[in-house]
């Protein structure tokens, strides 16, 4: 198999890099030339941004069997990028988001939920739900729904994140003492880890699948108390967590899901989003799951490597909680 890799350096794009690699296939890296891209690619350097920003590519006499495109912002780019390449490619692969949906879908959504409305695949740059659907519409306008594969990931996590959910529980275990655990520690998540997608993508390409998918682990494959435990093991620090109760959180001002990551209140409509999307489609198609134990672990093991600071995409706000707001929350909650 041929692949095209938009982008390819980063966390998602990157993992498919990898996997497609491992599996032996040819792999051209299209992008900027800011990130050291895999050993074993072919590189074509160009922005997607820029007045003949896709010259390489056009100039370039390659075909392939799959593009995957992992783009998250102005539409037209994802348009432009698909109209060069639709005679030139078989499949176009869109890694979209669980964004795309209309806020708020109920528990249970599955990709028939209504999805946002206003987005274009002619547009710049918007917001991320509008920028994400407006790329989907790109992709099947150039390739048509039997040769475009809709990608809706949810979160993310795994070695190269450069988000900074995980990697900052991690350091937070690290460097020990009571931490703000959020409550209940049986709370259901729903994520999936970065390698897991990038199988998936290049098994879905191989056997032909278009449309969109849920591409997250069934709610539950882990909780919060198996994710955040399995990061005090990993680490070996001395962190003691203190489970609180999500109202004691929630009273204290501090923000789900950015202050304190991965986290988001049971019952409320952040976690049926983030939480609780029906992912059957995806799991029918053989989508499979490792252990969060093995995530965790693997991702550890790669911040150790890089000297303990994950990459953060200058695009995303900043995630954890300061050790003051933590410590006065903890006192809260103890009563001192």
């Amino acid at each position: 198999m041929r692949l095209l890799m938009l982008g390819g350096t980063e966390f998602a794009g990157r993992a498919v890099v990898e996997a497609a690699l491992g599996r032996g296939w040819e792999v051209t890296v299209f992008h900027r030339g800011r990130h050291a891209a895999p050993d074993g690619v072919r590189l074509l350097l160009g922005d997607r941004t820029a007045v003949d920003g896709l010259a390489a590519l056009d100039e370039d006499p390659g075909t392939w069997d799959v593009v995957v495109d992992t783009w998250s912002s102005a539409p037209r780019a994802v348009r432009d990028t698909a109209r060069l390449l639709r005679d030139r490619a078989g499949r176009y692969v869109y890694v979209s988001s669980r964004s795309v949906y209309t806020w708020a879908p109920p528990a249970g959504y599955d990709e028939e939920a209504p999805v946002v409305e206003g987005a274009s695949p002619d547009a710049g740059p918007t917001d991320y739900a509008r920028d994400k659907r407006g790329g989907e519409l790109a992709a099947e306008e150039a390739f048509g729904a039997d040769r475009s594969l809709l990608v809706r990931s949810g979160l993310l996590l795994g070695p190269y994140e450069n988000v900074g959910r995980l990697p900052w529980w991690l350091d937070r275990m690290a460097r020990g003492g009571p931490v703000l655990a959020p409550g209940p520690r049986d709370l259901p998540l729903q994520y999936v880890d970065v390698r897991d997608q990038a199988e998936w993508i290049l098994d879905a390409a191989e056997r032909g699948l278009a449309g969109p998918y849920n591409l997250t682990s069934p709610s539950g494959h882990a909780t919060m108390g198996e994710l955040l435990e399995a990061c005090v093991r990993v680490t070996g620090g001395p962190a003691e967590l203190r489970w609180t109760a999500p109202e004691v959180i929630l009273d204290a001002g501090v923000e789900p899901w950015t202050q304190l990551p991965v986290w988001v209140p049971p019952h409320s409509d952040l976690h049926d989003t983030l939480h609780a999307a029906d992912v059957s489609r995806a799991v029918a198609s053989g989508l499979r799951c490792r252990p969060v134990a093995e995530t965790v672990a693997d991702t550890w093991a790669w911040l150790r490597e890089i000297g303990g600071t994950a990459p953060q995409r200058p695009d995303r706000n900043a995630k954890g909680l300061d050790p003051e707001v933590e410590a006065r929350v903890l006192a809260a909650a103890s009563g001192v």
